[in-house]
């Protein structure tokens, strides 16, 4: 008798068979399909971003070359680092995220199967829209981080920059989708007995790194938003003109820092996944690993500085946040330690996913170490900007994420076609990855010691930098031909590879319950789950898996963990915006004296009533009343329309008054903080008013109640809001 075959749980839900044709993988909302496009998607841009890398090594294989122009050569490094980025590392975790988080939680799908639609689509729209810069006038040239203010129109005067900045803004927004529709996945739709401290380890990681994306995310849109003002409407918040290019910096890296785990934290997952199947162990220390993993989290927001030390902030800076840089390695060197100690003596199968998973710990470390080196402030200021540090992050995010990713691919290839990878291609290509990613970037460490720097298009003959700079050239070739042996391997499989059946590796979660591949509806049955390996309990009824106590757990509804994520997701983003404001504006109250606050104060204070009469509106629904329910909806909107057009007023006479955007710091700083506000409310009295249609045709039950009260959580929010800003724009320049 097979697992399956005495798998308990709730029946199979009746799920119509998916279309066929292209046309239905357009239209499909199926998260494993989703997960493959996204997968598909981004292995396209791992080519392009391939090629960008290798035009820039040729350049670069011999001193005083000029096979590029300066600005081709920037443009190529610029498009290469945020490819790579934003448009192959992250979609391939979320890639394969989508398709085995919600069988590795035993759901049917993820909890906004529309929203996960969108956010792909917005993936490979942001992409396109970046890559179109190239015909319109240029790609970015500033880097992947843009720093200002190279960035702004009199250094940049190209539309590049703000192709870049609007590609980087869709990919935001497709991103903080996908996480909130991944916390709410989790802390939804898991299996009966599958709780929090169950957790499969990459689900654990993929939902810390979900946090993490709604929290510093937004962070980079506020301040892509700021460049685009900039940019667009000739104001100054990063310019000379009073602005702060420094100002920037911080932005960029205090999301910048946090991104690093977010590309990381799903490959830790996959090892935490892969080394305990075939070392025949379960994961030592699950719970500290787990706990790292928040630790790493927390920790991630208060290390930024340690890009910005040879920028001058002083002493007592730098010491602080060398200290925060040097404790972060600490829960990461406990994950190391764990993933060790889950190896020794273990009864090791050194398949090409075991082997890759080797490789990463051997890989990762060298990066972490090289890492660390940065927080000794003198080192930073003598290898800041040299290839000692593309070195470092190459061995973080290739020989780290992307060595966890192939180990990943062989892993799990087998549940998403039904197929093995071929072995013997996979050790060949494991063989070249291994050594041509060394050879390419270990020699680069000497490069940054020797003071080669970084982002130059070529560079003088001295001593030794030709030569390491042919080697890693040739190294860079090698990794090509590896990378095409795993494209071969995937297509070959494909058409021809072994049948896996269902559970080859004789592993343990709930993913391997079901058929490869999984049928629409993931599961016929979800098997019961009582501890953290519940196919091993499943075959070893009395098998020596330490339990976990069952702890009951209150369901959660859906629509309210989704819109509480992303009132968080957009509470950074004005986070940002007002402390923008105040950054520029602290030292004076002069330019605020144009505000009316006394006029503004009796608007705000309908504004603020409507979340009265919203909550009104909420509590009659509830007592069954639903022509009061209707009347309070629609003084709600009224208050808010009200709110809107006294915005709309202030605005028409500071217009008068001969105040714009661009006139000076003040404005920038006001119409920008403002505005965006009046965004919002604009999006809330949009989806009240389809709320109150949806009232007067009688839908005022189910899912109409359910989306009353999110939105209403988003009003309240809005509201919240608008009380701090009013406090901090008008009450100040009035006292």
């Amino acid at each position: 008798m097979t697992a399956v075959e005495v798998l308990r749980g709730p029946a199979p839900v009746e799920v119509a068979d998916e279309r066929r044709g292209p046309f239905s993988w357009v239209a499909t909302v199926d998260h494993k399909r989703i997960g493959i496009l996204y997968l598909s998607t981004a292995f396209f841009f791992f080519g392009v971003g391939g090629i960008e890398a290798l035009l820039v090594r040729w350049q670069l294989a011999r001193p005083n070359a000029h096979l590029l122009s300066p600005d081709a050569y920037n443009q190529l490094f610029t498009m290469h680092g945020t490819t790579m980025i934003f448009l192959v590392v992250m979609p391939t975790l979320v890639g394969f995220t989508n398709y085995f988080v919600p069988l590795m939680i035993g759901a049917r799908d993820m909890a906004f199967p529309r929203l996960n639609a969108l956010s792909y689509w917005l993936f490979p729209f942001g992409g396109t829209l970046l890559h179109f810069s190239l015909l319109a006038g240029g790609a970015p040239s500033a880097g992947w981080f843009s720093y200002a203010p190279l960035s702004e129109t009199p250094f940049s005067s190209t539309t590049g920059t703000d192709y870049w900045a609007l590609a980087l803004l869709v990919l935001g927004i497709g991103s903080v989708a996908g996480a909130i529709n991944l916390i709410a996945t989790v802390l939804t739709l898991r299996a009966p007995g599958l709780t929090i401290r169950r957790l499969p380890l990459f689900v654990w990681m993929t939902f810390v790194t979900a946090t993490l994306i709604i929290l510093a995310l937004p962070v980079l849109n506020a301040a892509l938003a700021m460049l685009l003002v900039d940019r667009q409407l000739n104001a100054h918040f990063f310019l000379a003109k009073g602005g702060s290019a420094i100002l920037w910096q911080h932005l960029f890296w205090t999301f910048g820092h946090p991104e690093v785990y977010i590309m990381a934290l799903p490959a830790f997952g996959m090892i935490s996944e892969v080394i305990p199947v075939f070392s025949r162990k379960p994961i030592f220390g699950y719970g500290f690993v787990a706990a790292s993993t928040v630790a790493i989290a927390v920790l991630s927001f208060g290390v930024w500085v340690h890009h910005m030390f040879a920028a001058g902030l002083g002493h007592t800076a730098d010491l602080a946040f060398a200290a925060a840089s040097m404790l972060i390695a600490v829960p990461t060197g406990v994950k190391v330690f764990n993933w060790i100690a889950t190896l020794w003596g273990g009864t090791l199968r050194l398949t090409t996913a075991m082997l890759f998973a080797i490789a990463f710990l051997i890989e990762f470390v060298i990066g972490g170490l090289s890492g660390i080196t940065f927080a000794a402030v003198p080192i930073d200021w003598h290898v800041t900007d040299t290839y000692y540090v593309v070195a470092h992050f190459h061995y973080v995010l290739f020989g780290g994420t992307l060595f966890a990713v192939f180990a990943a691919t062989y892993y799990w290839f087998p549940k998403m076609s039904g197929r093995l990878l071929s072995e013997r291609w996979g050790r060949v290509h494991f063989w070249l990855t291994v050594v041509g990613f060394n050879v390419t970037f270990l020699v680069q460490h000497l490069l940054g010691l020797m003071g080669m720097p970084r982002r130059v298009f070529t560079y003088p003959d001295l001593p030794g930098w030709g030569v390491l700079n042919m080697v890693s050239t040739v190294g860079a070739f090698v990794l090509a031909v590896a990378m095409l042996v795993f494209a071969l391997n995937l297509a070959r499989s494909l058409r021809r590879g072994k049948h896996a059946g269902d559970n080859p590796w004789d592993a343990w979660t709930l993913e391997w319950a079901t058929t490869s591949p999984p049928p629409p509806h993931n599961f016929q049955r979800v098997p019961p789950v009582h501890g953290r390996r519940p196919l091993w309990d499943l075959a070893h009824p009395s098998g020596d898996t330490p339990k976990v106590n069952d702890v009951p757990e209150e369901p959660w509804d859906r629509a309210k963990v989704g819109v509480l994520a992303f009132v968080a997701s957009e509470a950074t983003f004005f986070l940002v915006l007002i402390l923008a404001y105040v950054y520029f504006n602290v030292s004076t109250r002069a330019a605020a004296a144009v505000l009316d606050a006394k006029t503004t104060g009796a608007f705000s204070v309908c504004l603020v009533a409507s979340s009265l009469t919203l909550y009104l509106s909420e509590r009659s629904l509830a007592k069954g009343h639903p022509q009061a329910h209707r009347a309070w909806l629609v003084v709600t909107i009224a208050l808010g329309a009200v709110f809107l057009g006294g915005q709309v007023s202030e605005y028409r006479r500071l217009f008068a008054a001969g105040l714009s955007v661009n006139s000076s710091l003040f404005a920038t700083s006001f119409f920008t903080l403002t505005g965006f506000h009046a965004l919002h409310v604009t999006g809330g009295l949009i989806a009240l008013g389809i709320l109150a249609g949806l009232a007067f045709f009688g839908e005022v039950q189910g899912r109409a109640a359910r989306a009353l009260r999110a939105v209403g959580i988003y009003w309240h929010f809005v509201d919240v809001v608008w009380l701090v800003v009013f406090s901090v724009v008008y009450l100040r320049s009035a006292l």
